[in-house]
């Protein structure tokens, strides 16, 4: 793993660094070398555990290429910042130069980019480094994913629960419905099948723009009235039973409702898995459960992780 540190003037980024280093034995890279060979050594040494300060876009764009590259930013108050610098200085003089370090366009691109962000809210510096050092322990646990094998899986890799609820939050945001997003995915031996956003038929108004009258009426209830399919339910029709098979997944951002889970038995769905609940649960779930399907519920970590120090 390679870990670029990055982050704001006075945040921290030299200690975080340090504890890498002496705490977790990573090996310390200069980030003054050629990007290139930087890149070029870090490939051929991917097995272990490296750490670099990121100070330059550039750089950034160049380690990110690789599969097992780790990006962490970290932040605090100005107040805690001024306790960290060991300059002596006005504070008018400090904040100008906080000012010209974190607020050019490349500092807050690099920082937007970076895939876990340390905010250092508690303004005890006595304490800072064991808080840090407990974070980033956190952080590198989750990030070294479990294996049986032998072999090195890259730190950001999704496993396939992760990836398939990512596909359906990816189709909940071609929906088109007013009162929420949904999205769905269909999944047999690990390929998917069909995917589904919900809104209203095609050929029919979109629901945001006055497509459902009962969606944009502001009515909780009168769900027969309707216009709009639910994401299980244009993703089974998609894929139709035929496609379906035997042993396929739906995986959907939302716990199916008491209709698209009765259709889900009649499609021959074998398994559920959602991430939110949803108000029809029990009723959902009975209809699942004396089927024989197979439901549960599965919560991806979000993206990027945003860990309070």
């Amino acid at each position: 793993m390679l870990v670029a540190v990055s982050g704001t003037k006075y945040s921290g980024i030299e200690l975080a660094i340090e504890i890498l280093v002496e705490q977790f034995g990573f090996e310390l890279l200069s980030y003054a070398q050629d990007a290139d060979e930087l890149l070029d050594y870090a490939t051929r040494h991917y097995t272990k555990n490296m750490t670099v300060r990121c100070e330059k876009l550039s750089l950034l764009e160049t380690l990110e290429k690789r599969p097992f590259f780790v990006h962490v930013s970290l932040d605090a108050p100005v107040g805690t910042r001024y306790k960290l610098s060991s300059e002596k200085r006005s504070l008018e003089e400090f904040i100008r130069a906080l000012d010209a370090h974190d607020f050019t366009d490349q500092s807050v691109v690099m920082r937007e980019r970076s895939h876990v962000k340390l905010k250092v809210m508690d303004g005890d510096v006595e304490t800072i480094r064991a808080r840090l050092a407990d974070a980033l322990g956190s952080q590198l646990q989750a990030l070294s994913s479990s294996s049986m094998s032998d072999e090195v899986i890259p730190p950001l890799r999704p496993d396939w629960d992760s990836y398939f609820m990512k596909l359906a939050t990816l189709a909940a945001s071609r929906s088109n419905c007013m009162k929420r997003k949904v999205g769905c995915v269909i999944v047999r031996d690990r390929r998917v099948i069909a995917t589904g956003y919900n809104g209203t038929p095609r050929h029919l108004k979109n629901c945001f723009n006055g497509g459902c009258p009962r969606c944009n009426g502001g009515d909780s209830h009168a769900l027969h009235t309707c216009l709009c399919l639910h994401a299980e339910e244009n993703a089974l029709l998609e894929a139709g039973r035929d496609r379906v098979g035997t042993n396929a997944i739906l995986y959907c951002d939302t716990c199916p409702c008491l209709t698209c889970s009765v259709k889900i038995v009649q499609t021959g769905i074998t398994e559920v898995v959602y991430s939110q609940t949803y108000r029809m649960d029990e009723a959902s779930f009975q209809v699942l459960r004396d089927a024989g399907v197979k439901v549960r519920q599965f919560s991806f970590i979000l993206e990027p992780r945003i860990m309070m120090v």
